[in-house]
């Protein structure tokens, strides 16, 4: 493969604007991050040491083997929402290495409001099931939860019972989930480790029971203490829920480490072989590339040579298309195909698109979509031209693509252009943004510009005289309204994305992910729905 070539100048004042624009909205994302690694109170956190506590992040950084990465997974879902716990709710969740294998680990904030799991915590879960799945991934529990926190009951309730459902599907197809119980956990809570392949549960700490004591005494009239009716001594004697009695937390946690130890998993598609060539150019320079405003273009090639390695890339019809950038690059030794927009997506381009998805499915080659997208090209002679039947035609093979596939905004992801680059809703297997990304229907100015020209249009069929000062008065909270749902903070608030990254991280975020795609084998699609020729 060729290596790409620079063509930026560091020194210049656009280069050094941006870059400090970008420093701004990455300062933004360190404090967000901050907030988000709250485990409550001194109050809570003290009385926790003096139970001989340990944190949901120290329990995951003792359970993780010895310098494994830690991808983290919607840290900042829920962020500014005043229904909510505050951003990541109250769990941490992200895949790391256990005894050598990669696992989904999920961890109870136990010292922030129980550990009682909200509405944004709950649909969190939801989200990390589905990776856990699509990726085959062992799953491990921290557990210390207070269950469904009550005033979010009926937002949660109907859906709460598939993260049970999703355990012991997951445990049909061999895919084992381990569960430690540190505290409480109780009603729907103890169906976590109830529905687990293995359970383990902390002496004298553990309380797991469908119903504490004062119902039972509500329900029943029945007097019984914590110990007697849910204790882990009790469960790993009687009941049989528990199948290993933990001595302490550090206990437990090497009794996890041990049973992954024993545990079978997916044979692995073949390591990359080293060395692994670095890129050529500093990722630093990406913060002077990527445009802060999304409105300001620039070259996608210049982010992929500071991501790939050895900035070697085989571009795919590079004289075709020319706002889609197509082509086969390695990743940390991983091979991939690249889909990375530069511009509106013409004809040409969701038909160079749509060749190279095929192909990388005949290859069984994994897809990376970089977005920075405006839309399909609109206009009079572009609906001549067929950009409805050659836009469908991408998403067509987006939506049937078989290969797994990483999403990354890197700048606008605007209407059906979203779609085409296999946004949100075309399940891509891991989706992380920049800190600059914008989405929405279509930007904020062009949004408020459409809903003017239909007020006046409006106006003027019904014979009504037009209110200049109330129009523009409109157009400009319509702006503000647009501008506010439409920041990478609003839309990884919604779960929209599996987190905001730095772009300086890309390269090791990217590979990283493609280790937990090529953990299990890689077959392409054998067939498309119908393409409208």
């Amino acid at each position: 493969m060729r290596a790409l070539k620079t063509y930026i100048n560091p020194q210049s004042e656009a280069y050094k604007a941006n870059y400090a624009q970008m420093l701004q909205l990455l300062e933004k994302l360190h404090l967000h991050l901050e907030e988000s690694r709250f485990e409550g109170s001194e109050k809570q956190i003290e009385r926790a040491r003096k139970r001989g506590k340990l944190l949901a992040r120290e329990r995951i950084e003792l359970l993780l083997d010895q310098d494994s990465p830690f991808l983290e997974l919607l840290p900042l879902v829920g962020m500014g929402r005043k229904d909510g716990f505050g951003a990541g709710g109250t769990s941490v969740s992200g895949i790391g290495l256990v005894a050598g294998k990669l696992c989904m680990i999920n961890s109870n904030v136990g010292t922030r409001k129980g550990g009682s799991v909200d509405y944004h915590t709950a649909f969190k879960t939801f989200r990390i099931n589905e990776i856990t799945l699509e990726n085959k991934l062992p799953s491990i529990n921290l557990v210390e939860s207070g269950g469904a926190n009550l005033p979010d009951q009926a937002k949660i309730f109907n859906y709460g019972g598939a993260g049970f459902r999703e355990i012991t599907r997951r445990s049909a197809l061999g895919i084992p989930t381990i569960s430690v119980v540190f505290g409480n956990a109780t009603a729907g809570g103890a169906y976590v480790p109830g529905m687990s392949d293995y359970a383990i549960f902390q002496k004298q700490k553990a309380k797991v029971f469908l119903a504490g004591p004062p119902l039972v005494k509500m329900a029943t009239n029945e007097e019984v203490d914590d110990e007697s009716l849910g204790g882990a001594e009790m469960h790993s004697r009687i009941s049989g829920v528990s199948d290993y009695l933990a001595e302490d937390e550090l206990d437990g946690i090497r009794l996890a480490r041990e049973i992954m130890e024993t545990i079978s998993t997916p044979k692995p598609q073949p390591i990359p072989e080293e060395p692994v060539e670095e890129p050529l150019y500093d990722a630093e320079e990406i913060l002077g590339i990527v445009s802060a405003d999304v409105k300001v273009p620039f070259d996608v090639r210049e982010v992929m040579a500071r991501v790939v390695d050895g900035s070697q890339f085989s571009e795919f019809k590079p004289e075709y298309g020319k706002t889609l950038v197509t082509g086969w690059a390695k990743i940390h030794g991983y091979p991939v195909g690249i889909l990375a927009n530069n511009g509106v997506i013409f004809s040409e381009d969701a038909n160079k698109g749509t060749q190279f998805i095929q192909l990388s499915n005949k290859n069984n080659i994994p897809l990376i979509f970089l977005q920075n997208v405006t839309g399909f090209m609109v206009g009079k002679s572009y609906e001549e031209g067929g950009i409805i039947k050659n836009g469908a035609k991408l998403i067509n093979a987006v939506s049937n693509s078989k290969v797994p596939s990483i999403t990354l905004m890197i700048g606008a992801s605007y209407g059906a252009g979203n779609y085409g680059m296999n946004g949100l809703s075309y399940q891509p297997n891991f989706l992380f943004t920049y800190p600059n990304h914008k989405i929405g229907v279509m930007g904020s100015e062009q949004l408020a510009g459409v809903m003017e020209i239909v007020q006046r249009q409006s106006a003027q069929s019904l014979g009504q005289e037009i209110n200049e000062a109330q129009i523009q008065m409109m157009k400009q909270m319509l702006i503000k309204e647009a501008e506010s749902k439409s920041t990478a903070w609003h839309a990884t608030s919604e779960m929209w994305d599996d987190g905001i990254i730095d772009p300086r991280d890309t390269r090791n975020h990217l590979g990283f992910a493609l280790a937990v795609l090529y953990s299990q084998e890689i077959k392409g699609s054998e067939g498309y729905g119908i393409f409208r020729m």
